[in-house]
């Protein structure tokens, strides 16, 4: 995947919004020409319940094309994403509130994985950290050097909200326009290489089976790969606006319910991530020689996403400090991530 750009020539700006729903990763493909048309059509989706959220952030201008909302909007992000992006313009991106931000959360754990996982470190210098709030924005600038303020001032963003409250409802929605996702994952091996390269959108999947058809599986917007064509701009406008159709819903549900018409209507080709890779607490796999991603999926509540991802990446430190001989052994187990599955009593072996 670190080639990706190459063959799509200078003009094109790739996005990688990992994270999730507070959880999900987005890769986004931005032509420098469409950047305009991106945040327009980002911005003139409201927040729902007949609302327009007051976005703001902090940083520069924004790309030409762009009304005076969008440069309100999305003031700076024009002038940070080309700083941080790799040589193939590609950009990751994740996103935290207050709650995810503080010493010893999802940020941290996050950051850390990046350090102690297999040719993964250096893809810090190309992450970007979205923060919904104000507090959330100073403690990552404690902590990283690419931070960037969004502010939707409809709803306090801060603090940790409620499996499917009104105000985590408007959280992950506000994520959506914004096109980006959280921390709750960590990364042990660089993940790029296995994206499929002729997809629209790749997104893991909750249980995975290579035989069935691709929609069929499962789908978990916890992690997706998306490039910035005219389709998955219409398909970012569609699945926006299908909120309407779905108002008890998040983005994620809403997503797997519209996704035969994203197909249908738009002839987006969307493909589901192999476990094996992009494992989740849904479902993993005991094969440290190819995890790339761990995700807190089937999971309720920050700090059982915290103690059982803390679990997944000191199990990652003792395997990887093994020598080789020993790590051929086969006899590795992950330890089973028992608070967050009996969050949502999730018994899959």
């Amino acid at each position: 995947m670190g080639t990706l750009s190459k063959r799509n020539g200078p003009g094109h700006l790739g996005c990688f919004l990992l994270g999730a729903l507070l959880p999900t990763a987005f890769l986004l493909f931005v032509d420098s020409d469409r950047a305009g048309a991106l945040l327009s059509s980002m911005s003139s989706l409201g927040l729902g319940n007949g609302l327009r959220s007051n976005l703001t952030s902090h940083g520069g201008s924004a790309p030409a094309g762009a009304g005076e909302d969008d440069q309100v909007m999305f003031k700076g992000l024009a002038e940070l994403l080309p700083r941080v992006a790799m040589d193939d313009r590609t950009v990751i991106i994740t996103s935290v509130n207050e709650a995810w931000a503080q010493p010893g959360s999802l940020l941290d754990l996050y950051l850390d994985s990046f350090k102690n996982g297999e040719d993964t470190a250096h893809l810090l210098n190309h992450l970007v950290v979205v923060a919904l709030d104000a507090r959330g924005f100073d403690r990552c600038k404690a902590v990283h050097p690419h931070c960037y303020h969004l502010n939707a001032t409809s709803v306090d963003m801060s603090s940790a909200k409620r499996f499917m409250s009104p105000d985590y409802l408007e959280l992950v929605w506000t994520k959506l326009v914004f096109q980006q996702r959280d921390c709750d994952m960590v990364w042990f091996r660089n993940p790029f290489r296995h994206f499929p390269v002729y997809a629209d959108m790749s997104c893991s999947s909750d249980d995975f089976k290579p035989s069935r058809a691709p929609l069929d599986n499962p789908l978990n917007t916890g992690l997706y790969y998306m490039k910035s064509t005219n389709r998955t701009i219409e398909m970012m406008k569609y699945w926006r606006a299908a909120r309407e159709r779905f108002p008890r819903m998040h983005d994620q549900a809403v997503f797997v319910k519209i996704r035969h018409e994203l197909v249908g209507k738009l002839q987006v080709r969307i493909e589901p991530l192999d476990t094996v890779y992009y494992g989740g607490f849904c479902e993993y796999h005991d094969d440290p020689e190819k995890v790339c991603t761990i995700h807190a999926d089937c999971c309720v509540g920050v700090d059982n996403k915290v103690h059982d991802l803390k679990d997944f990446a000191a199990d990652w430190k003792n395997y990887t400090s093994l020598a080789p001989e020993a790590r051929q052994k086969g006899a590795f187990k992950w330890t089973y991530p028992t608070r967050c599955r009996d969050s949502v009593r999730w018994r899959k072996p």
